[in-house]
């Protein structure tokens, strides 16, 4: 039983995942310090005022304790902020890093793994397999078949018998 949590322990994704945490929180502050430091002085700035927006749409009903509209959209303020920095400030940036890394390298586009490739060829197969071997999809095929041969009469008809079939019965019918 402990050889199995030490397994556990030592695979990569258990490290991974920790480091992944600890980068995550020293990131968040950096991001915090972003927002709270640049962007919203500059919110402030533009609203004239402090950038938040708890006062503004409080709504009182009867005597119980007020409904705060504008705590929710100083939450949303800083959340689109929060995305915006991330996004301009780490995310963009990488994105043109990594094509003119690849682009500068001349790396190929990722290919799909091997397995994957294997697995769409099995697939394949197997549909084309069925489609020749599955008696419900020949009796659909014929099905099918029949249903357009009687579509086709009946345009027939509709255009007053001047096809082929048409032209047949006006001859055996002296029309």
């Amino acid at each position: 039983m402990l050889k199995g949590f030490k397994d556990f322990l030592m695979q990569g994704n258990v490290i991974d995942l920790a480091t992944a945490v600890v980068i995550g929180t020293a990131f968040g502050a950096v991001v915090n310090a972003l927002v709270e430091s640049v962007l919203m002085p500059l919110v402030a700035s533009l609203v004239g005022g402090e950038p938040d927006f708890d006062e503004f749409a409080v709504v009182r009903v009867l005597d119980g304790p007020p409904i705060q509209f504008g705590v929710l959209l100083t939450t949303v303020v800083n959340f689109v902020l929060i995305a915006a920095a991330i996004y301009f400030v780490v995310i963009m940036p990488m994105n043109k890093m990594i094509a003119a890394r690849s682009k500068a390298l001349g790396e190929p586009e990722v290919e799909e793994e091997e397995n994957i490739t294997l697995l769409k060829e099995i697939r394949d197969q197997l549909k084309a397999q069925t489609e020749v071997t599955n008696p419900a999809y020949i009796a659909s095929l014929v099905e099918a078949e029949r249903r357009a041969e009687e579509e086709a009469a009946k345009a027939e008809e509709e255009k007053g018998g001047k096809g082929l079939l048409g032209k047949a019965k006006g001859i055996v019918w002296g029309e």
